[in-house]
């Protein structure tokens, strides 16, 4: 079960979004003539990627920025950008293009600093725009709770696409994040939930100053947590085929 897009046009074109999604694929493909040479990739993840124990002696600092464009392969590059694309351009659409971008990077400092109070000691490099996607998750949970996303499911033998409000979806994965962190041993590599989590709570309060601007509670009043525009309509496919009887 994974979401696929939202009903959630942007008034602008989301020129950040884009230009963030563009570095973490450009990078990521850079990164590909090292990704057989195991020393080397040690020694990359050494300088960019964030090591908590090394953020808390007070070196490698700049992983904290470094870290968010760097992906462990194919799939986490994938998951990471399919979620910026969905949530990245309405949230940018609200804030602006550069107060985006530094909200966006703040966002993914401030989680990366939440794995690491979390797990002081680690030396399992931390990588992924995941923490600062988690920021854009929490701003657009804060901005359109009730904005549709529809969500892929697959049973076995058939799929179906669901469309549910935003702020279902969005609780969902960041109660899977914090029950995560939660049965997560510390020193284990795997998912960073805490920069999940962490990232997601950072969006939310560095959000509050725009929606508060936007008119907080009256805000959502008028909208009833919609999206303030008319949402995009989409041709749901059938979960089934559908067979008439004679």
């Amino acid at each position: 079960m994974f979401p696929i897009r939202d009903h959630n046009p942007s008034g602008r074109i989301p020129y950040v979004t884009y230009a963030l999604m563009a570095a973490n694929i450009g990078i990521f493909l850079s990164m590909l003539p090292i990704s057989e040479d195991q020393q080397a990739l040690n020694l990359f993840y050494y300088n960019y990627a964030l090591l908590p124990r090394r953020v808390m002696a007070g070196d490698g600092l700049g992983a904290l920025l470094s870290s968010q464009f760097l992906h462990a392969g194919y799939m986490h590059l994938a998951g990471n950008m399919l979620f910026l694309w969905i949530f990245g351009d309405n949230v940018e659409d609200e804030m602006g293009h550069m107060p985006f971008l530094g909200f966006y990077l703040l966002a993914g400092v401030l989680s990366g600093l939440a794995q690491v109070a979390t797990d002081p000691t680690s030396y399992v490099p931390m990588v992924g725009a995941s923490g600062a996607i988690a920021g854009v998750m929490g701003s657009y949970l804060l901005l359109f709770p009730k904005a549709k996303v529809d969500i892929f499911v697959f049973f076995i033998i058939f799929f179906r696409i669901f469309p549910i409000p935003a702020w279902i979806m969005l609780m969902l994965w960041f109660g899977m994040q914090f029950v995560g962190g939660i049965g997560t041993p510390a020193g284990v590599g795997g998912v960073a939930y805490w920069a999940h989590a962490g990232g997601f709570i950072a969006g939310i309060l560095l959000s509050l100053p725009l929606w508060l601007r936007l008119g907080g509670p009256r805000f959502w009043r008028v909208t009833d947590g919609h999206p303030p525009h008319p949402e995009a309509q989409y041709i749901l496919p059938s979960s089934l085929p559908k067979v008439k009887r004679k």
